[in-house]
């Protein structure tokens, strides 16, 4: 999007919801939203760019030794996203309580894990949004390593880089491409208007029948 600072990007992004943005995916026939990842601690919506994380079952790269998630705590900037893989099949925390506290100090918007993640009622206390697959009561320690930072991941069925775009909320996870980003925000955004104008339409006093008719029906129509 020519002209679009990051910041603009990342706040129009943050007034649409996760329902809107995969609309526009489906509406452009792109991937990028994923089911049953869902919030564990605050049910607040989150929007940003991404940083990600792999773990999984192995040696971690040589040098020192580092707890997991805490090189991409002190490598992000205010208002980004963590995004974690945990797809090992052990029961092991993607995410815990003091990287919760940790991630809030740093003004990180939040932590989207694929896997379980642990220390949930920490996470709340600290008002630390954190979506995960579920939650689990064992560690990491022992079990998993980090793999890799801001290498590609994958969560669900779609591939996710650093620099990527991701929105969630209470309806699910939806990641955007940062080359796609110019065509999905605007794409998002008009779909959010129809349906506000349906929604006014209804207050109203127009038949529900005639406010979901056709327009909404074709609405994603490419």
């Amino acid at each position: 999007m020519s002209g679009a600072s990051e910041a603009d990007l990342v706040e129009r992004l943050g007034r649409l919801d996760s329902c809107a943005v995969s609309d526009a995916l489906d509406k452009l026939g792109l991937k990028g939203a994923v089911a049953g990842i869902v919030p564990l601690t605050c049910v607040r919506r989150i929007s940003g760019r991404v940083l990600t994380i792999r773990l999984g079952v192995g040696e971690p790269p040589r040098g020192t030794p580092r707890h997991i998630g805490t090189t991409a705590i002190e490598t992000a900037e205010p208002g980004n996203i963590i995004v974690v893989e945990q797809r090992s099949g052990l029961n092991a925390a993607a995410w815990g309580g003091i990287l919760s506290r940790g991630a809030k100090l740093r003004g990180i918007a939040g932590t989207i894990a694929e896997g379980p993640v642990r220390d949930v009622d920490e996470a709340r206390e600290t008002d630390y949004p954190v979506y995960g697959r579920g939650a689990t009561v064992s560690t990491a320690r022992g079990r998993i390593v980090e793999l890799a930072n801001n290498q590609p991941i994958a969560v669900g069925d779609v591939t996710v880089k650093a620099g990527d775009y991701a929105i969630a909320d209470s309806s699910g996870v939806v990641f955007v491409a940062a080359e796609e980003i110019g065509r999905v925000l605007p794409a998002a955004e008009d779909i959010a208007a129809r349906e506000a104008a349906m929604t006014k339409a209804l207050l109203d006093g127009e038949p529900i029948t005639k406010v979901m008719g056709a327009n909404y029906e074709n609405m994603l129509r490419r």
